[in-house]
């Protein structure tokens, strides 16, 4: 399998690639400007090296305890890991579940500290309607699909990289669908 300065160099090199084929495809320069820059998120931060310490690992900092339980659970280079058509989407609804423990958790010790009430899920819409607003108006009604291409399309490159290693290596592709 190649090193994570390999693959960190592919991401950044298909980076721009990605940047061409997304305003292809949408005309739209700010839309695919968030393609090209979730690729290389998903490529440096959300690549299939999170089921172990990686060096993708490592660059979460002091959030890298996010990840421990998705280590615990998922086998290293297994398909739901390391899976082209699976990883990045589980990876992805993890990780946005962790934030939304997380943004709970954080409301409930402001709250409980400041001696309130937790918001309900109307006020809570409330408070985030504007910040979709300005993000539909910026970039686009497709903005949360542009970034999961971005994410899914960076994860990718790691896992079809290491198809091709295996390749080279073995004579054989390893099965990561």
């Amino acid at each position: 399998m190649p090193s994570g300065q390999t693959h960190d160099a592919i991401t950044f090199l298909l980076a721009a690639p990605a940047f061409a084929a997304a305003y292809a495809m949408t005309r739209s320069i700010p839309g695919s400007a968030v393609v090209a820059g979730a690729f290389v998120v998903g490529g440096l931060m959300f690549g299939p090296g999170l089921d172990t310490v990686s060096r993708k690992y490592s660059r979460w900092f002091m959030f890298r305890f996010l990840w421990f339980p998705y280590q615990s659970f998922f086998k290293h280079r297994s398909r739901f890991s390391h899976g082209l058509i699976f990883g990045a989407l589980i990876r992805v609804i993890y990780f946005l579940g962790m934030l939304t423990i997380a943004a709970f958790l954080i409301a409930y010790i402001f709250t409980a500290y400041a001696g309130g009430e937790l918001p309900g899920l109307i006020e809570f819409s409330r408070f985030w309607q504007p910040v979709g607003g300005f993000i539909r108006s910026t970039f686009g009604p497709y903005f949360l699909t542009l970034v999961f291409i971005g994410l899914w399309l960076g994860a990718a490159s790691h896992t079809f990289t290491d198809m091709a290693g295996s390749f080279i290596k073995t004579g054989r592709v390893v099965k990561f669908l």
